[in-house]
């Protein structure tokens, strides 16, 4: 058999593998992993994680805006919009004018939205203790501390 012959061994073949040891590919398929871990833990509570992030964020002493929490998640104001709809419509948030300037509305939670996240986090954490599973205890935290450095690595943010 040739070397341009078809099949396993052939470098274009490997060339094609070593594209599944890039990093977009590693963390866009780690992304999906965890997403797989949470969402059933996560659907009992009605939930979904971008959900969950949005009541993390908005777990505040002070409500926030609208635009506030949507430049925290790095999301567009529309989609911040649609995601609120839904959390408002399953009652775990309300909004309703600022305080102190009436063309801005303010985001808080409601109680019931401080129990499902509550729940949800602990749903999360299992999810996370499950993905993490194949490193050490040590790995584990390594791998948070590094991504969590070139998040906030300048240059990084969404906005």
């Amino acid at each position: 058999m040739s070397p341009d012959a078809a099949g396993p061994g052939r470098p274009e073949a490997e060339a094609d593998l070593a594209g599944e040891a890039r990093l977009g590919f590693l963390l866009k398929h780690a992304g999906l992993r965890l997403r797989t871990l949470s969402g059933p833990l996560l659907a009992p509570l009605g939930v979904e994680g971008r959900e969950v992030a949005v009541l993390t964020v908005l777990a505040t002493r002070q409500p926030l805006s609208q635009l506030a929490a949507a430049r925290r998640l790095a999301i567009d104001r529309t989609t911040m919009v649609a995601m609120l709809d839904a959390l408002e419509a399953k009652g775990l948030v309300r909004r309703g004018p600022h305080p102190k300037d009436r063309r801005k509305n303010v985001v808080a939670m409601t109680p019931a939205g401080r129990g499902v996240l509550r729940r949800a986090t602990r749903a999360v954490e299992a999810a996370e203790r499950r993905f993490l599973a194949p490193l050490t205890a040590a790995e584990g935290s390594r791998l948070r501390e590094m991504l969590e450095r070139v998040t906030a690595a300048p240059g990084t943010d969404a906005s």
